[in-house]
Parts: C-alpha cells; structure tokens; sequence
C-alpha cells in the first residue's frame, strides 16, 4: 500500500467523542497498510477556545491594531493544538506519531499574509517521518515564506494543505473527512430529499463549491484535478465511504452510468444584487470599460456580467452594493440595483450539448411562478438569478424536475 493523507476538519476534532471517531478512522487505514499523512484543521468553530475566528477575536478586542503578518503567527496556533492534541491521542493508543508545521512539512508561501499561495511543497521531512513508520501529523492552512514568516492560506486553507500535500507526495487518495456524509445533490437543510452522491467529477465539484456548495474548497479540488489524486469527501461520524472525486474516467463499471446523468447537484448563491447600467449614444464600449475599471479599482468583484451594446448587467454581493451604486455615480452614470437576490445553479458534467436543459429549468421554474431575472450558463453549469424570496422553492423545483431525488 502507499501513502494516504486524512484531513479532519474543526468538528472532527472538537470534542472527545469525536476525536475518538478519528482515532477509529486511523488505526483501520493503518490496518489496511498505508502510510498516513493526517492534516488537521484548528478545533472547533467561533466561541469555542482554540478556533480560527476566536483566536481573531482577540485581535479584535484589543483594537484590531495588529498587522497581518503578526494575525497569521496568531492564526496558525489553532491548528498546533490540535495537532499536538492529536498526537498525543494516538502515542496513548500505542501509534507512533509526530507533529511538522507547514514550514516543517515543506509548504512555501509567498508573503500574501492571510490569504497566502502555495509556491511549491518541499515533502523531504514527511518522507523520512513516514520511513520511520510514524504517523505524520501536519498543521493544515499555513505555511512559511522565503523569509521564514509564517503564513495563512485564506479559508479553505486545511483543505488545500491537504490536497496539495497529497500531490506533493504522490499518495493513493486524498480523504476529506467533515460532519456530512459526503457530497450531497442540494444543501439539505433546504432540500430534504437531498441525497448523497456516489461519485462526482473534479469538474462538478469545482463548480458546486464556486457556486456556494461548502463541502470542500475549489482550490483544493483543483490542485487534486492537476495532479491527478482521486478525493474522497467522507463523514468522521460513520463508516460509509462518502463521496469519490476524480475523473469520469475513475468510476467503475457499476458507476459508469454518469454519462447518462445529465444534472449533479444544486447549489446557491445568496445576499445578491443586481446592477444594471444603460450605455447611451452607442457608446457601449467606451463605458462598459469605464464600468468594469471603476468596480476593479474599487476592490469590488463582479459576477454574472452580460454585455450588450445597450446595457451592462451584473450582480455584486449585497455588502458591496452601496460601494458600487456611488462609484458608478461618481462616474456620471445611472445604474438601476435591485438587492436581496440569488443565484441558483444547475451543476452537471452531462449539459453541454444536451438540448432542453434550459428550457426544463424555465419550466420548473414558471410553474411554481417564479421569475427569472437573468441567467447565464457554461459547458457544465446553467445559473439562473432570482429573488431572495424565490430562492428555497427554486432549489426544491428544480431538484425535483431533474429527479436529484432518485
């Protein structure tokens, strides 16, 4: 057997019932002969001691004066808890272990403080540990510049840490362990007939958490996509084998039937604004650049942008919605917003090419009188934006017309 790295996230290792999980997870993959890397994310979530947004809190109450560099040496305290309180677990059960930081386990930065990329995994030390037959304990979501600062990766962080020490290593699989089990059609506290998915593509699973799906971070999945690691997105709290990532290529012949499904998942957006701004004299050009200049200088993302010679028509995000209006007035324009909107996604590696996509979205939609207000689509996504209000009976609607259910 080879290597395999877990990743537990901060509900994993919260409590001691579900360290105990965890400790269950590492002994039966020891059994079955692979090295493990295990990458951990700080304990628990806002208001419990050790995690992220509590350590930043204290910044916060002491004037939010400390510089970035100085809240990612106090960020990265999280996650050497946990590890460390790891560790100590499996020495006790018998299991030789030890504990590398990120600087440690080879991860350089550049000095992007708090939102830090990951210019290259130097794995040399996590090699030799696991040549010594111990359990490699890595401190996910930070790494170490040229320098030797430390550095935070942005959220999402543990899961790239993971996927990319995956890739670094060459291991057999990439385990995602969290509190669902699995990748899941819709988010079930809107749906309840949601259900797991078997299998999913690197593609689809980008898409849905662009889209708002928060089982694991796009970057991640995309690191594992270019080098190649198959993903699997598992729940600590059961046996189950949860949800494969990797190529439609990966699945087995039981599974293959994923060229017949067209539609994998829904996922949402909301606290959406949508900007429209009207380009007069024929001007277009002139002040859609004048436009899309102004959001960029202010900092402000722009999503679901469609251009006409007439018009320019995108969404912000609502908490950046007063920011846009007055930049584009400065300008001497006229937008019109309409704020407390949603995108909706319809996700599936079968839509390109595939006639009446649309037009069963539209359906589904128009007969629960739901209107859309804008829509836009790529080779493996449709998104349609609609009221705030709408959002819910679109999820259900349009989980049920492409029977997500089944």
């Amino acid at each position: 057997m080879g290597i395999l790295v877990q990743k537990f996230g901060g509900t994993s290792l919260s409590t001691p019932q579900a360290r105990e999980h965890v400790i269950r997870h590492v002994k039966r993959e020891l059994g079955s002969g692979y090295s493990l890397v295990i990458v951990v994310s700080a304990m628990g979530r806002r208001g419990e001691p050790y995690a992220t947004d509590t350590l930043l809190d204290l910044a916060v109450q002491n004037g939010d004066a400390l510089a970035d560099r100085e809240k990612d040496l106090l960020m990265c305290c999280g996650e050497i808890i946990s590890a460390t309180t790891l560790c100590g677990l499996l020495e006790q059960e018998g299991i030789p272990a030890t504990v590398l930081t990120g600087a440690q386990a080879g991860f350089l930065t550049d000095s992007s403080y708090g939102n830090a990329r990951i210019l290259d995994v130097r794995p040399e030390r996590v090699l030799r540990e696991l040549r010594e037959q111990k359990v490699v304990i890595v401190t996910g979501f930070q790494g170490q510049t040229e320098a030797g600062d430390f550095t935070t990766l942005g959220r999402g962080g543990s899961d790239t840490s993971a996927t990319a020490l995956g890739a670094a290593l060459r291991a057999d699989m990439v385990d995602i362990y969290t509190d669902v089990n699995g990748i899941l059609t819709a988010d079930p506290r809107i749906v309840e007939d949601a259900r797991p998915l078997t299998y999913v593509s690197y593609t689809e699973i980008c898409n849905m958490a662009h889209q708002g799906a928060k089982v694991i971070h796009p970057r991640a999945v995309e690191i594992a996509m270019q080098a190649q690691i198959p993903v699997r997105v598992r729940s600590t709290f059961s046996e189950l084998e949860g949800t494969l990532v990797t190529n439609p290529e990966g699945f087995n012949d039981v599974q293959a039937g994923i060229v017949d499904r067209f539609v994998t998942g829904i996922a949402y957006v909301s606290n959406i604004t949508q900007i429209s701004v009207e380009c007069p004299d024929g001007n277009g050009t002139g002040v859609q650049l004048q436009i899309f200049k102004g959001m960029a200088n202010n900092g402000i993302s722009v999503d679901f942008i469609n251009v006409t010679p007439t018009e320019a028509l995108y969404t912000v995000m609502d908490d950046k919605s007063e920011k846009a209006i007055a930049a584009l007035q400065e300008m001497g324009l006229r937008p019109k917003s309409l704020s407390g909107c949603a995108k909706v996604s319809v996700i599936g590696g079968g839509i390109n090419g595939v006639p009446g996509i649309m037009a069963r979205i539209v359906e589904a939609l128009s007969t629960q009188n739901i209107q859309i207000l804008q829509s836009a689509d790529s080779n493996t996504t449709i998104w349609v934006l609609v009221k705030k209000e709408d959002m819910v009976q679109s999820l259900r609607a349009l989980h049920t017309e492409f029977e997500l259910h089944r």
